[in-house]
């Protein structure tokens, strides 16, 4: 049953996701924020066939830690259903992202019609400066910035040092920190064909101000609370490991996969 739904999924995803690129590219002479609104209607469709093809829900704790204005959320990664979900979660919002998904054809042509921060992940401490520049214009737009500060997608269980750079771009923006914990690869792997139904958790802790803060304790307030909830609502992930010390990559620039 789970590969017959993971098969008409992928079906279903390409015969909406085609025409929306198609409807995307030509639609490029519309203002940004007009862009982002249309193609991002892509966004509920994709959730309801989610929940109703694959049969995965989610649930929502501590929505009530959603701040009125623009913020830069910091999230787990585990896997695609995240970077779908979360834009239904929160506010209008955009991605820290690799340069490269702009080239993923549909996909990303259409990535690349919306507002975002795309960076060069080979740069090196350049990427850093390319998040602060690029995500003060997305928040000054009104967009919230979504960073996954792990880097890329890492297994449910698994431990990976955070990268600050969502907490230095917080911190130079002047708006807060949102961290986000959840367990959506326990359902949807990275790279997995095949997801499982069931119910994802996701849970919004409450916003850390950058006021008279260093950016650094930011990050490891961020960092602690995210691998603090994971750990107090998901334990069988963590079965036997250690807990992870935050701050252990502090200089490290941030990228996303």
């Amino acid at each position: 049953m789970h590969l017959i739904r993971s098969v008409l999924f992928a079906i279903v995803l390409t015969v909406i996701t085609v025409p929306y690129a198609f409807f995307a590219t030509a639609i490029f002479w519309l203002p940004p924020m007009t862009r982002h609104k249309l193609i991002t209607s892509w966004v509920p469709i994709m959730m309801w066939v989610i929940r109703h093809v694959l049969g995965i829900r989610y649930r929502v704790i501590g929505a009530e830690n959603i701040p009125a204005g623009p913020a830069v959320v910091l999230s787990k990664h585990q896997s695609a259903w995240e970077t779908i979900a979360l834009q239904v979660i929160f506010p209008p919002l955009c991605y820290v992202l690799k340069r490269e998904l702009l080239r993923v054809p549909f996909f990303g042509w259409a990535l690349g019609m919306i507002p975002g921060i795309a960076i060069d992940r080979s740069a090196g401490k350049d990427a850093l400066s390319q998040v602060v520049e690029q995500g003060r214009e997305r928040l000054k737009e009104g967009l919230w910035v979504v960073v996954f500060p792990e880097g890329t997608r890492v297994a449910p269980g698994a431990a990976r040092a955070y990268k600050p750079g969502g907490a230095i771009l917080a911190k130079r923006a002047g708006v807060p920190v949102v961290p986000v914990a959840h367990n959506a690869g326990e359902f949807w792997r990275r790279n997995a064909f095949i997801k499982r139904p069931g119910e994802i958790v996701v849970s919004i802790g409450p916003a850390i101000d950058v006021k008279g803060v260093k950016a650094n304790d930011v990050h490891e307030q961020a960092e602690a609370w995210i691998e603090a909830e994971m750990r107090r609502l998901f334990p069988h992930q963590y079965a036997g490991q250690p807990a992870m010390q935050p701050g252990a990559d502090a200089g490290a620039a941030a990228d996303e996969d």
